[in-house]
C-alpha cells in the first residue's frame, strides 16, 4: 500500500486514479477545476469525463499543488502531452526528493520530437520514471472490464514496483524494460486509428479497415526496429495490442475524430464535434519527423500527417496510399 499523486483529473486521470485505489492505495488526484474536485470529494463521480460512474470513496481530490506534491513523492502524470514540459517546469520547485515519475501519455512533442519519458527526464533530471501502457479504454477500464497494460521503466526494480502498484483482479500489468518501444508504438498507433476512422467516416468497410491497422502496425514495427527497440514491444499490448483497441473501438477518441474528419473533410468540424485531447492529431507531424530521421517510409503516418495539415483531403490520401508500389509483404521490410 502507497501513497499515490495523480496529476490530471480528465477521464484518464480519474480512470487512473480508480484503478490505484482498487489496489489498495491511497490516493490523491490534482485537477484545475474546483467544481470537479467538489464532486469527486462529495459525489464520488467525474460527470464530465465518466458520466454516472461511482469513483471510490477513498479516492480524494484537490486544486492545490503544494497539498498534492506534499502528499506523496510518486507522481503519475495524466495531463496532455503538449503540455507536459510546461507543467513540468512550473511544478519542479515542489517536487520531493527521489520521487517517482510514472507517465500514462502517448503522444509525441512537436516543438522537439520527443517523447514523454525525455522530457521528464530533462526538465526534472531523473531517469526514476516508468511509463504504463496498453489497451487501456478510459469507458471500460472505469466499469472494471479485465485488461492488460505494461509497466515500462529503464530498470526491471521501478518497473516492478509500478507492477504492483496498479495490479488489480481486473488490471493485469506486465514489466517491461523497452521503454522506447513501448513509448513510440503508443505515440504511433494513435496516428494509425486516426487513419482507419477517417476510412470509416468515408463509408468503409472491414476490409479497408483491416488493410489500414496491419500496414499502421508494420509502420510501428520498423519504426521501433530503426530505433533498436526490442520487437516484442510492436507485436505486445503496448503495440498490437493498444492499436486493435484504439483501431477497433468507437469509444477511441482518435478513431472518433478520424470518423467526423472523414466524413465532413474539414478539421475545424472534426475539432468542434470531438472537444477532447486527441494526441494522434498532435502528435502526426511529429511522428512523421521521427520516421523521416532514421530513413523509414510510412505511407499511412505520412497520409494521415497531410490531412491533418490540410495538404489532403481524406478522399486524396486513402488515393494515394492504393497507389504506392506493393513489394512482397514483411513484418519490418
Amino acid at each position: 500500500m502507497s501513497k499515490v499523486v495523480v496529476l490530471g483529473a480528465g477521464q484518464w486521470g480519474t480512470t487512473m486514479a480508480q484503478v490505484l485505489c482498487d489496489a489498495g492505495n491511497h490516493v490523491l488526484m490534482w485537477g484545475r477545476s474546483q467544481e470537479l474536485v467538489d464532486e469527486v470529494n462529495n459525489k464520488h463521480t467525474n460527470s464530465k469525463y465518466l458520466d454516472d460512474n461511482i469513483l471510490p470513496v477513498g479516492l480524494k481530490a484537490t486544486t492545490s499543488l503544494s497539498e498534492a506534491f506534499e502528499y506523496s513523492n510518486i507522481y503519475v502524470l495524466a495531463v496532455p502531452a503538449q503540455t507536459l514540459r510546461e507543467n513540468l517546469t512550473a511544478w519542479k520547485p515542489m517536487v520531493q526528493p527521489n520521487a517517482l515519475f510514472i507517465s500514462t501519455l502517448k503522444g509525441i512533442e512537436l516543438s522537439t520530437m520527443s517523447r514523454m519519458t525525455e522530457i521528464i527526464s530533462v526538465v526534472l533530471e531523473t531517469q526514476n520514471i516508468a511509463i504504463i501502457t496498453g489497451p487501456n479504454l478510459a469507458n471500460e477500464l472505469v466499469l472494471r472490464q479485465p485488461a492488460g497494460a505494461v509497466a515500462a521503466a529503464p530498470a526491471i526494480g521501478i518497473a516492478e514496483k509500478v507492477q504492483q502498484l496498479f495490479t488489480t483482479p481486473y488490471y493485469r500489468v506486465y514489466t517491461s524494460v523497452d521503454v522506447l518501444g513501448c513509448e513510440l508504438a503508443g505515440a504511433i498507433k494513435s496516428v494509425i486509428a486516426l487513419a482507419v476512422g477517417m476510412s470509416i467516416g468515408m463509408g468503409y468497410g472491414e476490409n479497408t479497415q483491416a488493410m489500414l491497422i496491419t500496414r499502421g502496425l508494420n509502420e510501428v514495427a520498423r519504426l521501433c526496429a530503426a530505433h533498436n527497440a526490442d520487437p516484442l514491444s510492436a507485436a505486445g499490448l503496448a503495440g498490437m495490442g493498444d492499436l486493435v483497441a484504439s483501431c477497433g473501438s468507437a469509444l477511441s477518441r482518435n478513431r472518433t475524430f478520424g470518423e467526423v474528419l472523414g466524413k465532413s473533410g474539414s478539421m475545424e468540424v472534426a475539432k468542434t464535434q470531438v472537444a477532447k485531447t486527441v494526441e494522434g492529431v498532435a502528435s502526426s507531424s511529429a511522428v512523421l519527423e521521427i520516421a523521416h530521421r532514421v530513413g523509414i517510409e510510412v505511407p499511412v503516418i505520412e497520409a494521415v500527417a497531410d490531412v491533418v495539415s490540410g495538404s489532403l483531403t481524406p478522399e486524396q490520401a486513402l488515393d494515394r496510399l492504393m497507389e504506392i508500389t506493393t513489394k512482397a509483404e514483411n513484418f519490418i521490410r
